[in-house]
């Protein structure tokens, strides 16, 4: 069996789709690394909304994917960007993620850390971003997931200087119960976001961002970085307070970062993992038994496909990770919160598919195949 594929050139080729998966096992849990996959959430395909109403979520499918991602070890980071924090899904539906996916965290005995941020408002004084920020972090710990303090559009918009950042986050690292993960996303994932620190020089930045960690280090468990370049994690992670744990969130260079060097390694919280799971579960399991070349070979060959997911505009990846997990058969349709499924074209669809198919991603290959076909015809291209 073969399929025709458009090119972004226009023209078709033709392509012959894997006829079976990938071979992964579950197993014990990860003993080298920590490892969270940012976890997409599932629109209501029914739901008679539009892109600006408030965000219809299937929630058994939604909690539904979670558990398969606690199956394979991993944890999950929830309500982050992946889970479209912001691009369809506001506060309240956040909110409501938080609370479900904590109880069936704790129902299943998965790990989860839960995204806390101030997008209850879009501006503001800092006493007002300070007050939206101890709102949520109040929710995700009587929830009993951990918290992961994210990057606020609204502080970035009001902060004259880093000052006003290092006492925003002092104040709630002190009035944290349990450590937490800081969040630092670059502006490829959200351009709000340019400045974060105070200054749009990252060394600069770098050194306020390792200035809250320093003045407060029993109340950061880790950090989360997504800038996207390997060599500057590198260098943060060489310089964090003992006991500081890195996760990066570089998709485009997760393999060498994981597997590290002489010096130090990153773990990882990574949104790519929602795809990727069960594989990079098997991968991370074998790099736990001490061999890194394993481990590498096995992802190594991932990062195409990340790659070409997350590429410019990089804060559309969502709609990729969606469409994967529609044709690996975890939810029924591609539909996603705010119309999101709209934001790629149909030859960067295309080489997704060939991509993950290549790779072994899909538990049922056929039916993949026959999901893909049913989205070329939407599109007019017959096979």
């Amino acid at each position: 069996m073969t399929i025709q594929l458009p090119s972004a050139g226009g023209t078709l080729r033709t392509y012959e789709p894997r006829t079976e998966p990938l071979a992964v096992t579950t197993g014990t849990p990860f003993t080298s690394r920590t490892v969270f996959s940012a976890a997409h959430v599932v629109a209501d395909p029914f739901a008679d909304v539009s892109p600006d109403s408030p965000a219809a979520v299937d929630w058994d499918a939604t909690l539904a994917f979670r558990r398969h991602l606690w199956s394979h070890g991993l944890g999950v980071a929830e309500a982050m960007d992946t889970a479209q924090r912001g691009m369809g899904l506001d506060w309240a539906g956040a909110a409501e993620l938080i609370r479900r996916s904590a109880a069936e965290a704790k129902a299943v005995g998965g790990r989860i850390a839960c995204g806390v941020g101030t997008d209850q408002i879009t501006g503001g004084t800092l006493a007002e971003i300070r007050a939206a920020y101890e709102e949520q972090l109040a929710l995700v710990e009587e929830s009993g997931a951990q918290a992961i303090l994210m990057a606020s559009r609204a502080l970035a918009a009001t902060a004259a200087g880093p000052e006003d950042y290092l006492e925003i986050y002092g104040h709630l690292l002190r009035q944290a119960t349990e450590p937490v993960v800081l969040h630092w996303l670059g502006p490829m994932f959200d351009p709000a976001l340019e400045g974060y620190w105070g200054s749009t020089d990252l060394d600069a930045a770098t050194d306020v961002f390792l200035d809250v960690i320093a003045a407060h280090p029993d109340k950061v468990d880790g950090i989360k970085v997504s800038l996207l370049d390997a060599q500057r994690e590198i260098d943060l992670r060489r310089r964090l307070p003992q006991g500081v744990r890195c996760y990066t969130g570089d998709d485009f260079n997760y393999p060498e970062l994981i597997a590290g060097d002489a010096q130090g390694f990153s773990h990882a919280l990574l949104g790519i993992f929602d795809p990727l799971g069960p594989l990079a579960a098997q991968a991370v399991r074998i790099l736990d038994t001490g061999d890194t070349a394993g481990f590498r070979a096995l992802l190594d060959p991932t990062v195409e496909l990340s790659r070409h997911l997350f590429q410019t505009p990089t804060r559309f990846y969502k709609t990729g990770v969606v469409f994967l997990a529609w044709l690996a058969g975890h939810q029924a349709h591609f539909t996603m919160v705010g119309g999101l499924q709209s934001a790629r074209s149909l030859p960067h669809f295309a080489r997704a598919y060939e991509l993950a198919d290549g790779l072994g991603l899909f538990p049922d290959p056929k039916l993949a195949e026959e999901r893909m076909k049913t989205l070329l015809a939407l599109y007019g291209v017959s096979q």
